[in-house]
């Protein structure tokens, strides 16, 4: 594993399929000679040069940019070379070709121009970055990261992780615990000294003040896997609360079957929706209330999973039917069942179908709204985001 390592690799850095540009990329030491036998020239380093690709006979492949990077000023921390053509797949594939071919030829000496050279492996050249202290893995993921971000908001804070801005706050508490340990061991080699390191340099404030700070380090790297994997938010309730509306509303598409029939929905419904760019995974799930009907028996046993599994829960209340004795009981034996979840938020359906005094009855914190209607949803949004 570790010889495939020095290996000069190449591949196309591209993505698959048309374009106006596409990239093929070769790292590795000692580049020069492929260069010179490849393009017929020698390049300035980090000046973009265009210049025809040639096949062996001496036939443009396509004409493009080439760009030189020495090392150890590239993104590899090993010579570089980028070769920028028109993107389509042929051309790109016979560019590849065309290196691997030339890197096997043998030169005067009786030495193949580049030995070694071959296909890199999916990620190899973050892996070389990482591998030559370029980057570090925090950096490394961040760019997966910002590969895969679906919004706005991901990018952004993918992008500050590729910067190095986690990475700074986590060396800063590597070395803050360096410290500590330091004075610790400072106060057990020297027993009989008079000076108490610990209390003279305030090593249990130090302590709670570095906590504070991994509570805080910990709290945004949840925030963000939230915002690359999406937060999953489960609408849950009694049949007929309005369960499937709001879902509809929220996504603006008929997903879920709406009837004033109890017990319509029987599974789970899940759409994924953008709010301010942070991407949301909103469930509807089956009535919870006791039924003998087997099928529907299913689905509020995985409206139950869903729940515990959620990020947040939104639990959905009948405004309608606020002054029903049955109705209060079972809502209080839901919210009994889901117990202190930390992001558990109050909303109450049908405000437009009932008297204006009826509001009274939403506690402070708790929204009132219209999934039919439309009303409220706005301020419903923001308090998910």
């Amino acid at each position: 594993m570790f010889s495939r390592q020095q290996d000069p690799i190449v591949a196309i850095a591209t993505a698959p399929g048309r374009g106006a540009v596409g990239i093929v990329r070769v790292s590795g030491s000692g580049l020069q000679p492929l260069v010179h036998k490849l393009l017929g020239r020698t390049l300035i380093p980090r000046q973009a040069t265009y210049l025809p690709f040639r096949d062996a006979d001496g036939q443009p492949i396509d004409h493009g940019l080439a760009l030189y990077f020495p090392a150890p000023h590239s993104f590899t921390g090993e010579d570089v070379l980028e070769l920028q053509a028109h993107g389509g797949p042929v051309v790109l594939q016979l560019i590849l070709a065309r290196c691997l071919e030339v890197a096997s030829q043998v030169t005067d000496q009786g030495a193949p121009v580049l030995p070694g050279l071959r296909v890199a492996q999916p990620g190899e050249f973050s892996q070389r970055a990482f591998l030559n202290d370029k980057l570090d893995l925090a950096q490394a993921e961040a760019i997966a990261d910002l590969i895969d971000a679906s919004t706005e908001a991901a990018v952004k804070s993918a992008s500050r992780s590729l910067s190095g801005e986690f990475s700074r706050e986590i060396h800063a508490l590597r070395d803050a615990l360096i410290h500590l340990r330091m004075l610790v061991e400072a106060t057990l080699d020297f027993p009989e000294e008079e000076i108490d390191f610990l209390r003279k340099a305030d090593a249990a404030g130090q302590l709670d003040r570095l906590q504070a700070a991994l509570a805080r380090v910990r709290q945004r790297a949840r925030q963000g896997a939230l915002l690359r994997e999406g937060i999953r938010v489960v609408i849950a309730g009694q049949p007929n609360a309005g369960k499937s509306s709001l879902l509809n509303a929220l996504a603006g598409a008929e997903l879920a079957i709406v009837t004033p029939i109890a017990g319509t929905t029987r599974d789970k419904v899940e759409q994924t929706i953008q709010i301010e760019g942070v991407p949301l995974h909103v469930v509807d799930t089956a009535g919870l209330r006791e039924s003998s009907d087997e099928v529907e028996q299913m689905g509020i046993a995985r409206a139950w999973e869903a729940i515990h599994a959620a990020d947040a829960v939104l639990m959905l209340h009948d405004l309608s039917r606020r002054d029903d004795p049955e109705y209060i009981a079972a809502d209080a034996y839901i919210e009994s069942v889901i117990g202190q979840k930390d992001q558990k938020f109050h909303v109450w359906n049908k405000c437009d179908v009932c008297a204006p005094d009826a509001l009274r009855h939403v506690a402070d914190g708790d929204l009132a709204i219209s999934a039919k209607a439309g009303l409220g949803l706005e301020a419903l949004r923001q308090r998910l985001l």
